[in-house]
């Protein structure tokens, strides 16, 4: 029934005439770029790789400060094995509806990165490690808090901020606070960022698939008849399992990693790979794991052991009514100032994925955060002109929102 009224809710107000913008949120959120530029360029300025325990600390700290300058009560949590910590801050209202604004705070890179890439500016793009991915996210929430504070509005029920330290590294220590919390909440945002103008309703999941080839050592030039050649072996294993994807449901599979041996005379005796693989169906998983336990058995050389095993890493946040309806009221938004918006189904994965509990409480949307392009790479940037209509989309839906009809 709450999911009902939540999804009957939302469509109302996507009907809604949302004709003109709401000028004194459009100026507010202009007026605010160029502190949103200054905060981004600090986050960008240090280096908080998901191993870099120093970086990590000290863009909580920051994180956390600016939270409580907002007003928000503040816990840090320990998230082992990450090498960061869970910054969690909540803000309480006085209306019904409850919110949940999430994004990482590390990234992919190396500490020195920011020393050798610092932020810069070129027009109107920025560019610096994890600019898009996902400092501007961050930036993206505390900017939107605070417009929301400067225009006094408390409408809403209770909103939660949390930013994690290990997305990139599949959220092992922070993924059970994300589930925890997310339930508790009528609406999630999350702030990746998108590549245009959209928002995603839905993100593949991401699971490893593990193969590993115990065979016999052995001289490889007096006695290579007496060893069982593991990387023979699992070189036949990886045509037979090339085709473990299912292009009718998205899922792939796809052997990226391989290792065997340590020196060019020895046979070896081990070898292993592993494969990325992406599904939107979660039940795929069971699927791969067991096509691939039936078709290891066929070996090409004898006496050798061939396992294998799939690893869930991130479930899908798979497509959903709410989801899809929380996006016709971001596009009706988006409408107020003359542009467009496309919901879009993401061939990545992320911790929305976390959040999403499949009954449409809490209804998702994922890609609320700065736009970007070239994500992981040294070419990584933001677009600037992209932070006015995205503070004014993240602050006029919570508005929106807290207005909706009650549970």
């Amino acid at each position: 029934m709450k999911s009902c009224l939540l999804a009957c809710g939302i469509l109302s107000l996507s009907a809604a005439a949302f004709a003109a913008p709401d000028k004194n949120l459009l100026a507010l959120a202009e007026a605010h770029k160029p502190a949103f530029i200054e905060e981004l360029k600090t986050l960008v300025n240090i280096d908080s790789g998901t191993d870099d325990a120093k970086g990590l600390g000290q863009v909580e700290q920051l994180l956390a400060t600016r939270l409580k300058e907002l007003g928000a009560n503040v816990d840090i949590l320990a998230a082992p094995p990450a090498a960061g910590k869970v910054v969690v801050g909540t803000l309480e209202g006085s209306g019904t509806k409850s919110f949940m604004l999430m994004i990482h705070y590390d990234t992919v890179f190396s500490p020195g990165d920011a020393a050798k890439r610092p932020f810069r500016m070129d027009g109107n793009k920025a560019y610096g490690p994890g600019v898009a991915d996902a400092k501007g996210g961050a930036a993206m929430i505390i900017h939107g808090l605070q417009m929301l504070k400067e225009r006094s509005n408390r409408q809403y029920k209770r909103i939660t901020v949390v930013f994690n330290p290990d997305e990139e590294k599949s959220s092992l220590g922070s993924r059970a606070v994300i589930t925890r919390l997310a339930p508790d909440h009528d609406y999630v945002f999350s702030y990746e960022p998108p590549e245009k103008e959209n928002v995603a309703v839905a993100t593949n999941g991401i699971a490893y698939v593990h193969l590993n080839v115990k065979g016999k050592a052995s001289h490889a030039g007096s006695a290579p008849e007496q060893g069982r050649n593991a990387a023979i072996e699992l070189a036949n294993q990886l045509v037979q399992l090339k085709d473990l994807g299912n292009p009718a449901k998205g899922t792939t599979v796809n052997w990226t990693v391989l290792q065997s041996g340590e020196k060019v005379n020895i046979i070896p005796d081990s070898a292993k790979a592993t494969a990325d693989m992406r599904m939107s169906d979660l039940t795929e998983i069971e699927r791969v794991q067991r096509d691939a336990s039936a078709i290891v058995q066929k070996k090409l050389i004898p006496e050798t052991e061939v396992t294998v095993r799939v690893e869930n890493r991130r479930p899908p946040f798979s497509k959903n009514p709410a989801s899809d309806k929380l996006a016709t009221v971001a596009q009706t938004i988006y409408q107020e100032l003359g542009q467009s918006l496309t919901p879009v189904s993401m061939r990545f994965g992320t911790d929305a994925g976390f959040a999403y509990q499949g009954n449409g409480k809490p209804a998702v949307l994922e890609t609320m955060g700065i736009v970007g392009e070239r994500i992981h790479s040294a070419d990584e940037f933001a677009d600037l002109d992209s932070i006015v209509p995205r503070l004014y989309l993240t602050v006029r839906m919570i508005e929106t929102l807290s207005q909706s009809v009650p549970d």
